[in-house]
């Protein structure tokens, strides 16, 4: 179905065109989602943006007023995904959990600045996964940071578990030259 088919029934009945506007885009919604979001939420908020994304053109996308219908949908879809990775980098950065032994950490006699230093080293490697570019920060997330197997990243990203591995190995020499200058 093309874009001027998909207009034209928003025009003469909004449900059959809203209908239609899903079917076509869905896959390519779906597609900018995942490449921003992958690995970084969990599937379901991935699934709660495209959702959200076809809400947000649904609501707002007048087919009297032209342009390209695509560009529309894929620029939605793409500032939607960037909305949520900033909640959700926002949301874990400032969450402490009462469960744990550091609650509430700064008190009399806390180092201050071993503190500091220890967010600067963390904030160093952070940019430096983020550095390494995908599937590779990918990778390095899944494994060290949710324990996960070599296989099951290999399904998450589309790649052999011997290929993740390789990755893993070429990536952790690549961020321990990167951090020894930041030491």
């Amino acid at each position: 179905m093309s874009e001027s088919e998909i207009n034209d029934k928003l025009k003469h009945s909004s449900d059959d065109g809203h209908r239609a506007l899903f079917d076509h885009y869905y896959n390519y919604v779906y597609a900018i989602t995942l490449r921003i979001l992958r690995g970084i939420v969990p599937m379901r908020d991935i699934e709660e943006c495209v959702v959200d994304t076809f809400a947000d053109v649904m609501l707002n996308y007048d087919p009297d007023k032209g342009g390209s219908l695509k560009a529309y949908v894929g620029t939605i879809a793409k500032r939607n995904s960037i909305n949520m990775l900033r909640r959700s980098t926002r949301r874990s950065n400032n969450t402490i959990s009462i469960d744990s032994d550091d609650f509430g950490e700064i008190v009399s006699g806390t180092d201050v600045e071993q503190t500091a230093e220890n967010m600067d080293v963390s904030e160093a490697l952070s940019n430096a996964i983020k550095a390494l570019g995908e599937p590779d920060s990918i990778i390095i997330i899944q494994k060290y940071f949710y324990d996960r197997k070599s296989s099951e990243i290999g399904r998450l990203v589309g790649l052999s578990p011997t290929a993740v591995r390789a990755r893993i190995s070429r990536a952790m020499k690549k961020l321990k030259k990167d951090l020894a200058d930041f030491c």
